[in-house]
């Protein structure tokens, strides 16, 4: 798989999703040997010669040279990338696969998506190829970028159609991350609307998260944890603006390696991530899936008893685990995975999705749509973890959330010059605006054919 990580945003997440694979392999493996796990973010190069040369993977027994993440890092304003390239895992990231600029998108979709699109487009397409040539078998293509800003909305976007124009049989994986409604950039619900609308497009299956959801989980925890966090760890209590970030991205990283965990370790049940688009995506458009993560925070760092599995079970459909501001309870779901890391029994599983049929509500076509997973690897310092996924209606409540905020400002036609002089059509604001509201009627029809039954009640936790 080939991570592509597009804006501040993307790249700062993607600094956390590094730090966290890196110290997810070294946990499971201390031989220093190159093995299957490690390939599928990692190549395992010889930096003695020039150019560097990618050493073969053997049978795992091969010991690591030199580790290059397969990674491409874009960003019209160079600062965040280049402080990734100086930072500690400077090296994972080859010069080659970093496409950069100084001056930014300015907020501004049409800027991203046209002017950079068109100015940076050919090193951008030899960027991507470069790195999925050096791909034995390319999987999947994981990209993360925020919704709300120039580069990850509009260049974010742009990279996506043109991997769907030069890799259409491998699948799309797209983290975008929608911001809070109190964003301090007033263009933000344009850009979130146009992206949408691409996202719509080009992608085969989209997780999304939302900054405001994020700092509630992040505030939840220092809440549930007074006195017990350990000082200088990975959840330690925000100092600075920053540091909550950091958490906030952690988070996100956290979910992009526990779904790709069925990939790279073994497991009695295992989930390869082509396989959720087929099971958890009944028609194309209807991709967006809600996320939660059980345990939100690492037992290395907390003075906490681990969760219980039932427990675990429980968090996963409570509106205080996801990654949106959403209730799954409050919608209807067409299919929903559960991904479970570390030591846990089929046998639980079924005993708890038993358990919590009664209290969720799912389309009357697809009443049994579950999908399981387990991977007998846990997660770096925890003893299990659950990753639940579902395609549930829910999330039009986000997205009628910056419909509305599109609309106050398209009805004054204020700010569109911006946009348009960037080279954008003035129609695209109607079309993007009509493929939302259809995208929105899609999900409330999914509600209005199961009916008008009353939601379920809340499962007791045993």
């Amino acid at each position: 798989s080939i991570v592509v990580q597009i804006g501040q945003c993307g790249n700062q997440i993607g600094l956390q999703f590094w730090q966290r694979a890196l110290q997810e392999h070294s946990s499971i493996s201390s031989t220093g040997c190159f093995d299957e796990s490690l390939a599928t973010f990692f190549r395992n190069v010889d930096s003695s010669v020039n150019p560097p040369q990618a050493l073969p993977l053997g049978q795992g027994k091969t010991l690591i040279s030199s580790l290059k993440a397969r990674a491409v890092l874009i960003d019209m304003e160079e600062g965040v990338v280049n402080s990734l390239r100086s930072s500690h895992y400077g090296e994972l990231f080859d010069p080659a696969a970093c496409v950069t600029s100084v001056s930014g998108s300015g907020n501004n979709w049409a800027c991203g998506y046209f002017n950079y699109g068109r100015r940076y487009g050919e090193e951008l397409r030899n960027a991507v190829r470069t790195a999925a040539e050096q791909c034995d078998c390319l999987q999947s293509f994981l990209l993360m970028h925020s919704m709300g800003g120039g580069t990850g909305s509009g260049l974010g976007t742009w990279t996506l159609e043109m991997i769907a124009d030069e890799f259409p049989d491998v699948y799309r994986f797209v983290t975008p991350v929608y911001p809070s409604e109190d964003d301090d950039v007033i263009t933000s619900p344009y850009n979130c609307v146009l992206a949408t609308h691409q996202l719509q497009e080009y992608a085969d299956c989209v997780m999304p998260v939302e900054n405001q959801a994020l700092g509630d989980i992040i505030k939840r925890i220092d809440a549930a944890t007074p006195g017990k966090i350990k000082r200088q760890s990975a959840v330690d209590q925000a100092s600075s603006k920053q540091k909550a970030w950091q958490r906030m991205n952690s988070v996100v990283a956290k979910m992009l390696l526990d779904l790709t965990s069925g990939s790279r370790f073994a497991g009695s049940l295992n989930i390869d991530v082509n396989e959720l688009t087929m099971n958890l995506v009944p028609y194309p458009r209807l991709h967006f899936l809600t996320s939660s993560l059980t345990p939100l925070y690492d037992l290395a760092d907390v003075h906490v008893p681990p969760r219980r599995l039932d427990q675990m079970f429980t968090d996963a459909f409570s509106a205080d685990y996801q990654l949106m501001r959403s209730d799954p309870r409050r919608g209807v779901y067409s299919a929903c995975a559960l991904m479970l890391r570390g030591k846990v029994e089929m046998s639980d599983v079924r005993r708890n999705i038993d358990r919590l049929k009664s209290s969720l509500r799912f389309v009357p076509w697809n009443k049994e749509g579950w999908k399981v997973g387990l991977c007998n690897v846990a997660s770096h310092r925890q003893d299990r973890s659950l990753l639940c996924l579902g395609n549930n209606t829910c999330v039009r409540g986000s997205f009628q959330a910056v419909r509305e905020r599109f609309n106050r400002l398209y009805k004054k036609k204020a700010f569109k010059h911006h946009f348009t002089s960037e080279g954008m059509d003035e129609a695209r604001f109607g079309m993007v605006q009509e493929s939302l509201n259809d995208l929105i009627a899609q999900y409330e029809q999914m509600e209005v054919e199961l009916g008008e039954e009353s939601f379920p009640p809340r499962p007791s936790v045993i």
